[in-house]
């Protein structure tokens, strides 16, 4: 068996009176590509922050790479992060939003490197040649040297792919990563990711993209008020034979 890389169990969240995650049973083991689907507000997005430690669990077990999530065990006792516990977590963990929240000052290369180089401390020279061979693994060594205004929507987000993957992470989160590109755009990404999943990444993707889902996905988890409604292989979750529920968001989105 695989490692287990994500696991969450009875895991929620409420944002004041409003409850968006309501007790979510949720794994992932080291190769998968686990992709997520539901509607607008059905907690997708929260739950994949909280896998990044963006947003605190108010209850439930939230264990990634064998850690619980915001605590250390000491001395029999549960002790709350420090900042720099935080960011050490977060620098093994890739997250690829919507938007590209790239340095608009800065070109390509200078975004890529910028974490390698606040974070990792290499010096500026290694930095700049790692951030070189992740644009060249996304498809953008020819424009290394363009600011993002200078680049359509699908190479800046893919930019932002290079990005996260300097910094090695033993895990991608993607959080609906083509919804705010033009449509023909969507492709170029979608294959940067699909290449990612068949060199062996882990990834967590929130997405609208059935098809691509059900070609790359290991399994499909459908979200609905905060809660995982169905789960299984692509195949098993979009053949229509579940809950009345999910058939009527598929075929909206069909």
């Amino acid at each position: 068996m695989t490692e287990v890389l994500v696991r969450a169990s009875g895991v929620k969240k409420a944002f004041g009176q409003h409850q968006v995650l309501r007790g979510v049973d949720f794994e992932v083991r080291a190769g998968e590509v686990s992709c997520i689907i539901g509607p607008s507000g059905s907690g997708k997005s929260t739950f994949l922050r909280t896998i990044n430690a963006l947003e605190t669990v108010d209850s439930g077990s939230l264990i990634v790479r064998d850690e619980q999530v915001g605590y250390t065990l000491r001395d029999n006792r549960y002790h709350p992060w420090t900042d720099r516990d935080f960011a050490r977590f977060r620098s093994g963990i890739g997250m690829v939003f919507q938007r590209f929240n790239l340095y608009g000052h800065l070109d390509a290369v200078d975004n890529v490197a910028r974490s390698l180089i606040t974070v990792k401390r290499l010096p500026k020279e290694r930095a700049l040649e790692r951030a070189r061979a992740e644009l060249d693994r996304v498809g953008l060594a020819e424009h290394a040297h363009k600011k993002p205004h200078q680049l359509s929507g699908g190479q800046q987000q893919r930019v932002a792919i290079a990005r996260a993957l300097a910094m090695d992470p033993a895990l991608m989160l993607f959080d609906e990563p083509t919804s705010a590109l033009d449509p023909e755009l969507v492709d170029e990404v979608l294959e940067t990711m699909k290449a990612l999943a068949e060199g062996g990444m882990t990834m967590i993707l929130v997405t609208h993209e059935i098809g691509f889902a059900r070609e790359v996905g290991d399994t499909l988890s459908f979200f609905d008020e905060g809660r995982i409604l169905e789960r299984g292989t692509p195949a098993e979750v979009l053949s229509g034979e579940g809950s009345a529920r999910t058939r009527a968001f598929l075929d909206r989105v069909r």
